[in-house]
């Protein structure tokens, strides 16, 4: 009773931030099966080599949730330079803080040397994002400049053991994700932590701590200061999640869309390109729960589809032909998303050649559809075509037709080809007008031969 007063009146005893919470085997329920054999060996040759060694991060949240991880990454006191000459496939990379990636096969370990505190003295940019910081610390140092809770606990697979520094296993219980630290500050330091915690909550369908989700409509402007690379590939991840449905009506929800995809916003009010991205993503996220291929040109495609639609309607209506008015629209678009996504040169020209072959889709008479068949991003273009014909924008006719005419024999073709007339879209406008920017629709036109992928006509199936 005494005791119990005394702790009453002096309050709880505050646990020491340099002191781990150490999980044993029957705590954490960590099946050891659905650990990397290469993460396993990366860990054992560090420590055999006198350091400390753990798999960190999101690799330990999913053997927690009982999910094999995607990618393992683990963390040390070992410098880079350490590690690097440890493995026969190690290479330094990175500027703002150096890692080492190990290989196997086709397998990559990312190994972290543990972070130090930050310093005062690190380069910032004038809203306070970290710029470069390679300081290096202890175990317990590293803890507290993870982002979050549930990512911030290590696992040593040669004793089984979890270390949780920050209550990440009461929050991956608790379906919480909390950041660590004073949240504005921690944005601040690096604004993608909005979009990563957008991503975790829609993946995992956890809560977002109320104090946590606070400052993120005040500071979601940051995030245009963040070079665009690797907003990029933030987005890439959260598209490609298996959840990006979820993820995109998230972004919404927090108010983080604004500057990323923009358009979405007058896209989602329209009814047919609300019901287009929508069948897009939830197909996406389907092929991706399955273990099927993805391809980003296909997503980003679909993402800016109508917008490209809208230009190509107008640059018709100006009296531009179909088809040079269909690239004059796709180089519109493309070029107001490259500053702020930096869409990749390969992702552009796959999202070219599906725009391109839309038109082609109407040719359906003498030898032009037996040379679509040819195309190498054939599918892809086809599984567009399907998502125009549900969607509503297209008569859904026309998806039949060449579903019959993909699957059917000659003799089948023959009759399909017989049966239905040139349509009118590929009329010529009745009044031609020049090509004000000709030179440049010939420049950037849509590419149709063999570069346009090497993915293969299987890679898009099922979108």
């Amino acid at each position: 009773m005494i005791k119990k007063l005394i702790r009453s009146i002096l309050g709880k005893k505050k646990k020491d931030p340099t002191q781990p919470l150490i999980l044993g085997p029957k705590q954490h329920g960590i099946n050891p099966q659905l650990v990397s054999p290469n993460a396993v060996r990366v860990t054992k040759t560090l420590q055999d080599n006198g350091f400390k060694a753990f798999i960190v991060g999101g690799a330990v949240r999913d053997l927690l949730l009982g999910v094999k991880p995607k990618d393992f990454d683990v963390a040390t006191n070992a410098t880079p330079e350490q590690v690097k000459r440890l493995f026969r496939r190690a290479f330094i990379i990175g500027k703002r803080f150096q890692i080492v990636h190990v290989m196997f096969g086709q397998e990559l370990i990312e190994v972290t040397t543990f972070r130090g505190a930050s310093s005062d003295g690190s380069p910032k940019d004038e809203h306070g994002r970290v710029l470069r910081d390679n300081t290096f610390g202890e175990q317990h140092e590293d803890a507290v400049r993870r982002d979050f809770t549930i990512n911030a606990m290590y696992y040593d697979p040669a004793t089984e053991s979890v270390l949780d520094y920050h209550g990440g296993i009461d929050d991956i219980r608790a379906k919480t994700l909390r950041i660590i630290g004073e949240p504005e500050a921690r944005f601040r330091e690096d604004p993608v932590r909005m979009l990563r915690i957008v991503r975790f909550a829609a993946k995992l369908k956890f809560t977002i701590d109320p104090a946590t989700r606070a400052p993120i409509p005040v500071m979601a402007a940051l995030i245009d200061n963040v070079p665009a690379a690797r907003v990029f590939d933030e987005m890439l991840k959260l598209l490609m999640s298996g959840h990006a449905l979820a993820c995109l009506q998230q972004l919404r929800k927090e108010g983080l869309h604004h500057g990323l995809l923009p358009l979405l916003d007058v896209v989602l009010e329209q009814p047919l390109g609300e019901k287009f991205v929508t069948l897009a993503l939830a197909n996406t996220d389907v092929r991706v729960q399955q273990g099927k291929p993805v391809s980003p040109g296909f997503l980003f495609a679909s993402l800016l589809w109508h917008q490209v639609l809208e230009k190509w309607t107008a640059y018709k209506a100006a009296g531009e032909f179909p088809i040079p008015a269909l690239h004059l629209a796709a180089d519109d678009v493309l070029e107001a998303q490259t500053d702020k996504l930096a869409l990749q040169r390969k992702i552009a020209s796959d999202m070219r050649d599906i725009w391109a072959m839309q038109p082609r889709f109407e040719r359906r008479v003498g030898k032009a559809p037996y040379k679509l068949l040819e195309h190498l991003r054939l599918r892809a273009g086809y599984d567009f075509l399907l998502l125009r014909c549900a969607s509503g924008e297209i008569d859904s006719e026309i998806g039949e037709w060449w579903t019959g005419f993909m699957e059917g024999d000659g003799s089948e073709r023959e009759l399909l080809l017989a049966q239905k007339p040139k349509v009118a879209a590929e009329a010529a406008p009745a009044k031609k007008r020049p090509r004000r920017r000709g030179s440049r629709s010939g420049a950037k036109g849509v590419n149709t031969g063999s570069s346009a992928g090497g993915r293969g006509n299987d890679e898009q199936g099922g979108q």
